[in-house]
This record gives C-alpha cells, structure tokens and sequence, in this order.
C-alpha cells in the first residue's frame, strides 16, 4: 500500500503544481479534446522543431502547452505528459503514448516500464477504474491529435 500512496502523491502533486500549464506562442498546432462522460476538458498546443532541426532524423517536440478543466487525474496526467515529451523526438514521443496507453488498458494488471513512464507510473492504479481511463488519456490523445495536425501542415508545406 505504501507504492499506492506514493503514486497518489506524485498525481496530488502534478494537480496542485501542475507543470507547463497556461496555453503559449508560437505553436505548430492546436487539438481540444472533451472527456463527454465526465465534462473535462483540455486544450493543448503542440511546437515541433522547424524542418532540418531534428533528432534522429525525426521531428523533436519542442514545446507543450495546455489549459484544462477537469478532475484531478486529467490534469496531472496533462502536467506528466509535458514532463515525458518535451525534448524527446515524435517518434519517441508516440512509444510513450503506446506505453501509456497500454498502461490504462490493463486492469491494474499491467508491469509499467518505470524507465519509459516515469512519474507517468503513478496512473497505474487509474487503469481499475474504467470510468477513469478516458480522464488520464484526455491530454495524451489531445497530443497525439495536435502532433498528426501539426505533422501534416509540415509535410504540406514541404510539397
């Protein structure tokens, strides 16, 4: 129980201090995602670097940002996700997400990988939860949606 309750805290915490939170300029592209079961709500903004700055031959996340509403699971898990992607390559980005993801589909019987999750472990006990899936994944697939757009305009703009 003692891991159950540090999980609880890092999630508290990430709620009351949430990190990168507060919609910034300039931005690549924009996704706003609404949780219809429960009314959360997130609006997240997603820079990529300009072409010819890449990691690994890969776009790299250079800025996160979002303005949310919502229970405290939505908008810590938003806060943790901006501590995983930024910096990291798109590419590095999405196994994060399939990670996560994979995380919240397993009825509290998944092994998180500590060293790809991070603080994002703390979710793990979400997962028993189904009605509380959707609010861990508010931000993440509000990234996934801003990264894609944001992905297209390049490669639009690169024809």
């Amino acid at each position: 129980m003692q891991l159950e309750t540090m999980y609880q805290e890092i999630i508290l915490d990430h709620y009351r201090n949430p990190h990168n939170k507060g919609l910034r300029d300039p931005y690549n592209a924009e996704a706003h995602h609404i949780n219809p079961t429960c009314g959360d709500e997130v609006t997240l903004r997603v820079t990529l670097a300009p072409s010819g700055e890449v990691l690994d031959g890969n776009a790299t996340v250079k800025d996160v940002s979002y303005d949310s509403l919502g229970c405290s699971i939505s908008q810590a898990s938003a806060s943790v996700l901006t501590d995983l992607l930024i910096g990291r390559s798109v590419d590095e980005g999405m196994r994060v997400l399939e990670e996560f993801t994979a995380l919240m589909h397993s009825k509290g019987h998944g092994e998180p990988d500590e060293d790809v999750l991070e603080d994002a472990v703390a979710f793990a006990g979400v997962s028993k939860y189904p009605a509380r899936i959707k609010c861990a994944l508010l931000a993440w697939m509000a990234w996934k949606d801003a990264t894609a757009k944001s992905l297209a305009t390049e490669k639009e703009g690169a024809s």
